[in-house]
């Protein structure tokens, strides 16, 4: 059983790269929190949560309880609908009171990314400060986004608190800042629960993956640089071969343990914990249970699955070279392997004589090792 579930604090985070299991981890953490008798807020600040498709039931942007486990409420941070209350809270006291037109320039202004962005965060800083939101819950369990936007998210209490102070009379996408004193007291309570270890342990989730674990070795340093320094790893989905004379399989039980043990040196410090790969689908709250350490799943009857007869990738990289120039986007879920086939389909094409551009929007920024920016 996980640390944190032995030994909670009352924030948990699970962070890490795209694909390694946070979702998995933070609600079976969360699942077995209030199975001990706690009381447990799961929030998620992914903006591609898949909260209601694990725990099997409806998920929203206000905290609904979970019928399968008493004591467990979840809530998805829902970044549009918290631009739109943000918004009407800074808009609607002055709607009736200053001309058409000023009201029309204050919507414009808060009608950008940035605002979405805050508001956001303006709903995550509530859940580490807010006494009358915190009352009924023992931990807040938080499934974050990939690491990139998770960093971004942490790195704004002090940015905002900073802002303010330094632009008393400015303004910004937060609204006017000479209004703003409220958020600075909160955004400050939000960086001391932060670094105070006694409330606030964060867990980086990773695979038994070299670049999983470059990843979450950057990301260590940048979160203690923030003042979050109370870590763990956890490296999920550690493969053991059950039969020595199946080649494929020693191959990834070897891969796994050689990056183990080549664990990069901002990480050999920090307490690690790992979990096995898993021979069922974690949906449902039976087979969350036995992630963390309940009784395991029966495996699948074994029926053979038919592969569809699929193109290699070269015959992709035929058929954009036939087209001549063009744009070629890869996108999908954390962790499926977009990075790769943007990279591969890049270097083939220039390996054919193509000037090729490669690019990306992810802000955890995995096509090339080094901090992020």
């Amino acid at each position: 059983m996980l640390h944190v579930i032995q030994h909670p604090s009352r924030h948990i985070f699970f962070t890490g790269k795209g694909g390694v299991g946070k979702t998995s981890l933070a609600t079976a953490t969360a699942v077995a929190l209030a199975d001990a008798g706690r009381r447990v807020l799961l929030v998620s600040t992914d903006p591609a949560s898949n909260l209601s498709q694990v725990l099997e039931t409806e998920v929203t942007d206000a905290p609904r309880a979970v019928p399968a486990v008493p004591g467990l409420a979840v809530l998805d941070i829902d970044p549009e609908a918290a631009a739109r209350a943000y918004r009407e809270r800074v808009v609607g006291p002055v709607r009736e009171v200053l001309p058409a037109a000023a009201v029309a320039q204050m919507e414009e202004s808060l009608s950008g990314a940035c605002t979405t962005e805050i508001a956001s965060f303006d709903e995550f800083t509530k859940l580490l400060t807010d006494p009358a939101l915190l009352a009924d819950v023992d931990h807040v369990v938080f499934d974050t986004a990939p690491t990139g936007h998770t960093l971004r998210l942490l790195e704004l209490p002090a940015a905002w608190s900073d802002f303010i102070d330094t632009n008393p009379g400015g303004a910004s996408c937060l609204g006017p800042a000479s209004g703003l004193q409220a958020q600075r007291a909160q955004y400050g309570a939000a960086v001391e629960a932060l670094s105070d270890g006694a409330r606030t342990t964060l867990v980086l989730v990773s695979r038994p993956e070299r670049s999983a674990l470059a990843e979450a070795a950057r990301s260590s340093a940048e979160l203690a640089a923030l003042g979050v320094r109370s870590q763990r790893l956890v490296v999920n989905g550690v493969f053991t071969a059950s039969d020595p004379d199946d080649a494929l399989a020693a191959a990834l039980e070897a891969r796994g343990r050689a990056a183990l043990e080549a664990l990069p040196a901002a990480l050999q410090d920090l307490p690690l914990e790992t979990v096995p790969l898993q021979a069922h689908n974690l949906v449902g709250v039976a087979a969350l249970r036995a992630l963390v350490g309940g009784a395991p799943l029966s495996l699948l009857d074994g029926a053979g699955i038919d592969a569809p007869d699929l193109p290699p990738l070269s015959a992709f990289v035929d058929a954009i070279e036939t087209d001549g120039k063009g744009l070629v986007m890869v996108m999908g879920k954390g962790g499926v392997g977009k990075t790769t086939i943007a990279a591969s389909v890049a270097v083939e094409l220039a390996l054919r004589g193509h000037a090729v551009h490669l690019s990306t929007t992810d802000p955890a920024a995995h096509l090339a090792p080094g901090p992020r920016r």
